[in-house]
């Protein structure tokens, strides 16, 4: 998952990187196609398993160009006689074979960015096949990354080159060519990335060997089923740090940290984090999925994305208030929440985001208890539009999601945090845990080496939770993911009685607990019909909700929203009037 929308909101700037972009303004325009990753599967793609990748990338930073042959190997999950592949058609293709028979110019075409290889000799169920594109080019730029997809030609203090992708938006057809849908994750890929000898390129999973050429050298990594967008090149004058982590279930996990020269200092107070986010996370969710290949991460240019096995981080190395760097602990997340358990399409995405984003106050609870949790979830709060349901029901592409204003946007991390508080505090630690485990692992009892990554469905979390707890909890995601509005508490005096109920967008039923207190009392409503009564006499202390359990419509929430947009227009305007004087 990449931050972009949720830093924006953060008013994170993006000053962090050494040197200038690349200038994008004469890059060739991405196709509707390329631009576009996921929604609905094509019935071709849909017909193959991807077995294996195998990736050769000779980058070459001073001519920001890349070099590409990919063989991949498909199985027929029904028979076909078309492979249909996404490559960024700005990636001249050279040539194309299948299994090892170069085909004739007129067996492919790539028009828009979906490549189309017609199969002299159809598939029949259970048939493999491979095929090697030779293609290369310059990269589509990203305009600012990790917002907008695509490479970061960047550059050291020292001038020594610095690249990186971070392709999440746009999709892993922006360099290399595979299928553009969270589905459409290889088996096994192995990357070989050559670069210039004085640099190193730290990849994804395991390093199998490092090649000399002379003046350039090979690095061969090897990662298994890996997210489409989570494949990632790195370029760079790196210094390396290394440990090893003992985990709480037995194995040992090697933990990486690939920095730029000079920054050894803030390098190593941040790779002191490292076991403390490993414990955390085993602890409260389960096994770290990629202990037999590397916890890593890598500085970047841009600001940061979850790759998997190495995190790009490009936050500054800063201090805060909560004793933790918040960017690495959200994409250190995604590991299992993007990662090992994947949405089947974007329009589960919150699957990523909402768990990706609680557990940071999930996090400052257990470093420092509960005043970092309450606070930022009083964060999260403030930043919710409410304007579009988290989830659809259809499928969508990243950016029908993403984008703010026909889409959730940053409600997918945000609202998805603080309905994922509000479930806790319904159902109970013990559940709602558990429910977790049984998201990310498929199982309750996760062990290293019992489980694989997964993918998984907002359907398949709601039926987890209802066999869990025994309940039929519908009305809850009903209200909170399908809706837009959140729901709304009315109260009504008669007398010394009030009266409480809830109010839905559309009327559904939400018969969710209250609790009030009066005086030093609290009392639980357990508001069935979605209505309860308390005697609070006139004049008595009261408080709703007094633990903040239940996210609901707050208007002092709503009211500082609206003063707090309409104080941004009028600077805006403003800044606009002073530049016309």
């Amino acid at each position: 998952m990449h931050p972009r929308l949720s830093l924006l909101a953060l008013g994170i700037t993006l000053g962090l990187a050494a040197g200038a972009h690349a200038s994008t303004t004469e890059q060739p325009k991405l196709t509707a196609q390329t631009r576009n990753s996921g929604g609905a599967m094509p019935a071709e793609q849909a017909r193959l398993h991807f077995d294996h990748a195998e990736l050769h990338f000779a980058i070459d930073p001073a001519r920001r160009h890349l070099d590409g042959e990919a063989t991949l190997r498909f199985t027929a999950r029904e028979p076909t006689d078309v492979l249909l592949l996404d490559l960024d058609r700005n990636l001249p293709i050279r040539s194309v074979a299948v299994d090892g028979k170069p085909l004739a110019r007129d067996a492919w075409s790539n028009p828009d960015g979906r490549l189309r290889i017609r199969l002299a000799q159809p598939l029949g169920k259970d048939d493999s096949v491979s095929t090697t594109i030779v293609y290369g080019g310059k990269p589509h730029v990203a305009k600012r990354a990790p917002w907008d997809g695509g490479f970061v030609w960047s550059h050291t203090k020292d001038g020594q080159p610095w690249v990186a992708s971070a392709v999440e938006g746009e999709g892993c057809d922006l360099f290399w060519p595979c299928i553009d849908q969270p589905t459409g994750e290889p088996d096994l890929v192995d990357t070989y990335v050559t670069v210039p000898k004085a640099l190193a390129a730290p990849g994804n999973g395991v390093l199998v060997e490092i090649r000399d050429n002379g003046a350039t050298r090979t690095w061969h990594w090897r990662i298994k089923q890996p997210d489409t967008y989570a494949i990632t090149l790195n370029v760079g004058p790196f210094e390396e740090l290394r440990g090893d982590y003992k985990s709480r279930y037995g194995n040992t996990i090697p933990m990486e940290l690939w920095y730029l020269r000079g920054h050894e200092a803030d390098a190593r107070a941040l790779f002191a984090e490292f076991p403390r986010m490993l414990d955390f996370f085993e602890q409260q969710i389960g096994p770290y999925p990629f202990g037999d290949e590397k916890m890593g991460v890598v500085e970047t240019p841009h600001l940061g994305m979850e790759h998997q096995t190495l995190n790009a981080y490009g936050n500054g190395y800063p201090k805060s208030a909560y004793g933790f760097d918040w960017l690495l602990q959200h994409e250190f997340a995604h590991e299992w929440f993007g990662n090992q358990v994947t949405n089947r399409n974007w329009d589960d995405m919150w699957l990523h985001e909402g768990f990706g984003t609680y557990m940071q106050p999930l996090y400052g609870q257990y470093l420092h208890g509960d005043m970092p949790y309450f606070s930022m979830l009083h964060e999260e709060r403030m930043k919710l539009s409410n304007t579009s349901p988290i989830v659809s029901g259809q499928p969508r592409t990243e950016e029908e999601v993403y984008d703010g204003k026909t889409g959730p946007g940053l409600d997918i991390y945000y609202k998805g945090s603080l309905v994922l508080h509000t479930l806790r505090e319904l159902i109970g630690d013990d559940a709602f845990f558990e429910s977790v485990r049984r998201l990310v692992y498929g199982r309750p009892d996760p062990e290293p080496g019992n489980f694989r990554p997964r993918y998984a469905t907002t359907k398949e979390y709601i039926g987890i939770v209802d066999q869990v707890t025994g309940k039929d909890l519908k009305w809850f995601f009903d209200v909170y993911l399908y809706d837009a509005k959140l729901p709304r508490l009315e109260t009504n005096r008669r007398g010394d009685m009030l009266q409480f109920r809830w109010v839905t967008a559309h009327g559904e039923p939400f018969p969710m607990p209250l609790d009030v207190q009066v005086g030093d009392t609290v009392h639980t409503l357990a508001m069935a019909g979605g209505t309860g009564e308390l005697k609070v006499p006139e004049g008595s202390l009261m408080i709703v909700d007094p633990r903040s359990k239940v996210l609901r419509e707050m208007p002092h929430v709503e009211a500082f929203q609206a003063w707090e947009k309409a104080q941004k227009a009028d600077k805006k305007a403003k800044e606009k009037a002073a530049q016309k004087n």
